[in-house]
């Protein structure tokens, strides 16, 4: 099963998928007792008598967990289940103190949801969401500290957990990427989770298995534990999918497997069989109630809940006239659509906004290697920035090599203000850009016989040698006029 050959002829056979995603919320503390759920402590530093399952240490409810809970639910168009309670899953790992996971079965907090996903040939996929329930996580075995002994981590313990289980909708490892990613954008647009896949936060297990097109049936599916990267969810399904094809069409046999990731060699290798599903003896946690979620505690949920980042993108669409994939990027991003809210309202031509934040904003933000929450200039400044850019009072290129450099260390000062002080101001003194455009031309006759020849691209240079001279103080639009008219007298 590791080995890399993969069939050369998939095109009979569909992949069938399902998902199973598994997001660590970000409360401040533990779902079933007071201890920190923050991640990055020393070993077994954030444990107490309940992480560690000791008798007689009973489990509370931490309330902020449903509604978090309730939230992701909303925002993947779920019923809530209103009255839901807690099992014990009974099975033995070493990092599994009480012997039992505490989760939910047969009562899940959200249920029959879906969630519309955007392709990249800019087509939608409805991918349905069968479940999402609320669980504790497990701690962290680590078998390469020391030769002889396997050491045990408690501190993720009793972390909470939502597990979002979809239907087997996915037909492509593109659209479970696809689902991946739109889901990590809502948790953290939501304020759920921080959505870290490299630390754990997120994390996916994958459910393929293959049919011959055209039939209904199901065929047997194997399970992909772990996978830690949206990147290596795609390849994981990928190698998995042509291996299936390749052992049906040499007349094998697909075996009912958990199956585990080679990220480095990019293959699967079985875990163990699974001929049967394991008897995990589900029953109701006798130490935790019921949950009841009352008609005003979800109708307070339902009021909090923001606009939502596809809603968002549309919005902005109709609004501006911007493309989809720009739209995007503004949404998706909680803290720049934030940015944007809060500037949208002191700049003069709102494009021009959107312009200056996918364009050169997000440049400068990226040499810097820092998220728009880091900037140091304020939403205001930049507005002022366009708009002196827009109304023509300084050039593009010295608000930003001179004029936002200058406003990161100002301390709140206006932009305004600033371009006066710096002597950024465009001055529209005619008789020196007259003076300007003369010696450039003459500095340069080869190029403007050449221009005048049919050779139209040296005109740039024209300008931008007479911006030059003139420091940047002076509009490149007009100087492009005035160098055209003498070009062509």
């Amino acid at each position: 099963m590791s080995t890399t050959t993969i069939a050369k002829d998939t095109s009979s056979f569909e992949l069938v998928s399902g998902l199973e995603i598994h997001v660590q919320l970000n409360t401040q503390s533990k779902i079933f007792c007071s201890d920190s759920a923050a991640f990055g402590a020393g070993p077994n530093e954030h444990i107490s008598t309940v992480s560690l399952g000791l008798p007689g240490a009973l489990p509370k409810l931490n309330k902020e967990v449903i509604e978090k809970a309730m939230r992701i639910g909303l925002a993947l168009n779920c019923e809530i289940n209103q009255y839901n309670f807690f099992d014990r899953k009974n099975y033995f790992y070493a990092d599994l103190p009480k012997g039992y996971q505490i989760t939910q079965d047969n009562s899940p907090i959200c249920k029959n949801g879906y969630l519309n996903v955007r392709l990249g040939d800019g087509s939608e996929k409805r991918i349905g969401i069968n479940r999402i329930h609320l669980e504790e996580d497990a701690g962290k075995s680590m078998h390469d500290q020391d030769e002889k002994f396997s050491f045990v981590d408690l501190n993720r313990a009793g972390v909470p957990l939502i597990e979002i289980v979809t239907e087997p909708d996915i037909r492509s490892s593109e659209e479970a990427a696809a689902l991946l990613t739109e889901i990590r954008q809502l948790v953290r647009f939501l304020d759920v989770s921080d959505g870290n896949m490299e630390e754990g936060s997120l994390r996916c297990d994958a459910n393929i298995s293959i049919r011959e097109k055209g039939t209904t049936a199901y065929g047997t599916r194997c399970e992909v534990k772990n996978v830690n990267s949206i990147r290596n969810v795609r390849r994981a399904m990928d190698f998995e999918f042509g291996r299936q094809v390749e052992m049906i069409t040499n007349g094998g046999e697909i075996i009912q497997s958990t199956l585990n990731f080679d990220a480095d060699k990019g293959t699967t290798s079985p875990m163990r069989s699974k001929e049967q599903a394991n008897d995990y003896r589900y029953f109701p946690d006798p130490d935790l109630p019921p949950v009841l979620i009352s008609d005003e505690w979800l109708a307070e949920v339902k009021s909090a809940m923001p606009v939502l980042p596809r809603e968002i993108a549309q919005n902005l669409i109709g609004e501006l006239g911007i493309s989809q994939s720009e739209a995007a990027v503004l949404a998706d991003d909680k803290d720049l659509y934030q940015y944007y809210t809060e500037a949208v309202t002191k700049v003069n031509h709102k494009k021009s906004l959107v312009n200056w934040l996918l364009g050169s904003v997000r440049a400068i933000l990226n040499e810097k290697q820092i998220e728009i929450s880091n900037y140091a200039v304020s939403p205001r400044q930049l507005a002022q920035t366009i708009n002196l850019v827009d109304d023509k009072k300084i050039s593009q290129q010295n608000a930003i090599q001179t004029l936002l450099p200058a406003l990161e260390s100002s301390n709140g000062a206006s932009a305004d203000e600033l371009a006066k002080q710096l002597n950024l101001l465009i001055v529209e003194d005619v008789d020196a850009i007259d003076s300007f455009i003369n010696e450039v031309l003459a500095k340069y006759q080869p190029q403007v016989e050449a221009y005048k020849k049919g050779k139209k691209g040296v005109l740039g240079l024209f300008v931008g040698e007479v911006m030059k001279l003139a420091k940047g103080k002076a509009d490149a639009k007009k100087i492009n006029e005035l160098i055209l008219k003498r070009l062509e007298a």
